[in-house]
């Protein structure tokens, strides 16, 4: 991560980015030489180091909102994308950008529509796949693409309504995913929501475990299965919401990782999530590196690339044998 803050159109050095970041902490001055310049100090500590640590917040929080909507549904193939929840929140947090609903709420406007559209789609596409009472997973898998081509289209409209051409070309970019205007400000929310509801599904691995048995199987094992569903609708809306407020939509990220994960480490819970916090969190952030640098001064949006590289790295996943294991 370090490494990942000095690289850039203009690049930083590992040792002068330490040296920022150290000259930071009043205890750890006089330890820090200051052989840097002001332009490296509001690189590294203006632009990039907040970006570098949203960007592992934004992957850490897609990769367990992955496992946890696969729990959810009992599907591996189960993501905020592909189940219409990411949709949801675009289209809500669109709305938020042309119109100011909810803007009372200040700097958690953008979060809490963005949440309020997460969790009408999950709860409308849940209520739609269940059939005599239990989850049809085919049903399921149609109604989340159903929704999300509605909820695309809603969010497309909502953008051609914006009032001028700046807007429509911010919202965009937006909904491609982008890192690039990340502040100190951002941080602060999606963290205290990932490590929450790390927290909560951590605490309750053996849990998440049992579902993967059956709703009959796991409450006939102590599993209280109607609240924990509902505990995870509202731990995917969380962290889908509030991911795509302060990131945009950056896909594959929740349905990759996991799958890796359990390639690695198999498919108990206490192994799988901590796993995909790293490895989610060190995907977007060099992702991010890499739309840097590609067409440097310019950038490509990070949703862009995290398609580009993650589609065809899932499709080898599912042609390998490791792949058709899991």
């Amino acid at each position: 991560m370090l490494l990942a803050v000095g690289l850039g159109p203009v690049s930083v050095s590992p040792a002068t980015t330490i040296n920022v970041i150290l000259s930071q902490f009043p205890i750890l001055q006089n330890l820090v030489s200051d052989n840097y310049t002001q332009l490296d100090y509001n690189i590294v500590w203006g632009l990039r180091l907040p970006r570098v640590l949203l960007g592992f917040i934004v992957g850490a929080s897609l990769a367990v909102c992955g496992v946890a909507m696969q729990a959810l549904v009992r599907n591996k193939l189960a993501d905020p994308f592909v189940l219409g929840v990411s949709s949801g929140a675009s289209a809500s947090a669109t709305f938020f950008m042309v119109t100011g609903t909810f803007a009372f709420l200040g700097t958690y406007a953008l979060s809490f529509n963005a949440f309020l559209g997460a969790t009408v789609s999950i709860i409308l596409v849940y209520w739609l796949s269940r059939v005599r009472g239990r989850i049809n997973i085919p049903t399921l898998l149609l109604s989340g693409v159903a929704i999300a081509m509605i909820l695309d289209a809603v969010t497309k409209t909502i953008a051609l309504s914006a009032p001028n051409a700046l807007a429509v070309h911010n919202l965009d970019f937006w909904m491609t995913g982008s890192l690039a205007g990340a502040k100190w400000g951002y941080l602060t929310l999606p963290l205290v929501v990932m490590l929450l509801c790390l927290f909560y599904l951590m605490i309750h691995y053996r849990t998440l475990n049992l579902l993967l048995l059956g709703d009959n199987t796991a409450g006939t094992l102590g599993v209280n299965v109607g609240r924990t569903q509902k505990m995870l609708v509202l731990i995917s809306s969380l962290l889908a919401g509030v991911t795509i407020a302060v990131s945009g939509s950056i896909g594959f990220v929740g349905l990759m990782i996991p799958h890796i994960s359990r390639m690695l480490v198999g498919s108990d819970h206490k192994k799988v999530l901590p796993l995909c916090v790293l490895l989610g969190g060190f995907l977007v952030v060099w992702t991010d590196v890499a739309a840097r640098l590609i067409l440097a001064p310019e950038e490509l949006p990070v949703g862009i690339l995290t398609a580009i590289i993650g589609g065809p790295c899932f499709i080898a996943l599912l042609k390998s044998k490791a792949g058709r294991a899991i």
